[in-house]
């Protein structure tokens, strides 16, 4: 006969056991997927985009039609570079939530970054029409119309960003960029100098102040500004390949050359880190190797800066 005592434990552990099932039971659709998104986004934090895709996708098989997993599922794609994955996960985030503002930006900026020009200006007129109080349609406006060339369109854009977000920096900088480009350096410069009265922590201002300063031929001014852009980014390629050209007009060639390669390792495909390399060869008399560099250039891209001289140099030696 069993006594009392053992009865009561193996009836309790029968009721704990219901309990469990019960509740594991009750557990719904919504909780686990939005458990799975959660693990997710912590994952992101972690600098873990692999393993976030994998909670992701499993809150998508519970359900197809989660909005949010699509978006995060594109962002994760976005940190490892992939970026049709991205475009085509943020599109689902807009088919399943048509008015997924967030999704239209950043899948602009993709579009912008994969060289899909005309579908971000499509993904920016959807912005500016159906949520003209954000500036971030504005600004999407403005990067595609600089990408287009249509600088006058571009400024304009950035200037109505502006009007919404008086003190975003980056805006200021952007219409900088554009007076760069024109070869206004003084209102450039005079943009940058309000920019960094907001934000003097932002790279970018920094290096295109060191692009003005190295077109009006201040070369270690130009070297100088580009090396505080590095010390507050020191993951951006561009910054490195400036201050490898910098190097190069103060006469330290292979320093520059260091720092020009170092920016092809993280992006191999500027065309001015090959220009920059390519008169390196002409500064150091090495014909062959110029010309390696600089034909295919200067057939690519003829107008860039720089480089129809040091072809001919490159001809010359």
């Amino acid at each position: 006969m069993k006594s009392p005592k053992l009865t009561m434990k193996v009836q309790n552990s029968i009721l704990k056991l219901i309990l469990i099932l019960f509740l594991i039971g009750c557990d719904s659709d919504e909780d686990r997927k939005g458990r799975f998104l959660l693990k997710g986004n912590e994952k992101l934090e972690e600098n873990d985009p692999k393993s976030a895709l994998g909670f992701y996708q499993e809150a998508l098989d519970i359900d197809s039609t989660y909005a949010d997993a699509w978006f995060n599922k594109a962002v994760a794609h976005l940190q490892l570079n992939q970026l049709e994955e991205a475009i085509a996960d943020f599109s689902q985030a807009i088919r399943f939530k048509n008015d997924y503002v967030e999704a239209y930006f950043q899948r602009g900026l993709s579009y912008l970054d994969n060289g899909e020009f005309y579908k971000a200006r499509t993904d920016a007129e959807w912005m500016t029409t159906n949520d003209s109080d954000n500036w971030q349609g504005f600004f999407l406006s403005g990067l595609v119309a600089e990408k287009l060339e249509d600088y006058e369109l571009a400024l304009n854009s950035f200037q109505q960003a502006l009007e919404l977000n008086p003190e975003n920096s980056d805006l200021l900088v952007n219409q900088a960029t554009i007076y760069y480009y024109q070869d206004e350096y003084a209102k450039a410069s005079e943009l940058l100098d309000k920019a960094e009265q907001i934000n003097p922590n932002e790279p970018n201002l920094h290096n295109l102040r060191s692009m003005i300063s190295f077109d009006e031929g201040n070369y270690q001014l130009a070297l100088n500004a580009v090396e505080k852009a590095i010390s507050l980014n020191n993951r951006e390629a561009y910054y490195y390949n400036n201050k490898g050209l910098y190097l190069l007009f103060l006469g330290k060639e292979e320093e520059a050359l260091d720092l020009i390669n170092q920016s092809l390792q993280m992006n191999s495909n500027n065309p001015f880190a090959l220009r920059n390399k390519g008169i390196y060869y002409v500064m150091t008399g090495d014909k062959i190797s110029a010309l390696s560099y600089l034909k295919e250039l200067y057939e690519d891209y003829p107008e860039m800066d720089l480089l129809e001289e040091y072809y001919q140099k490159a001809l010359e030696l």
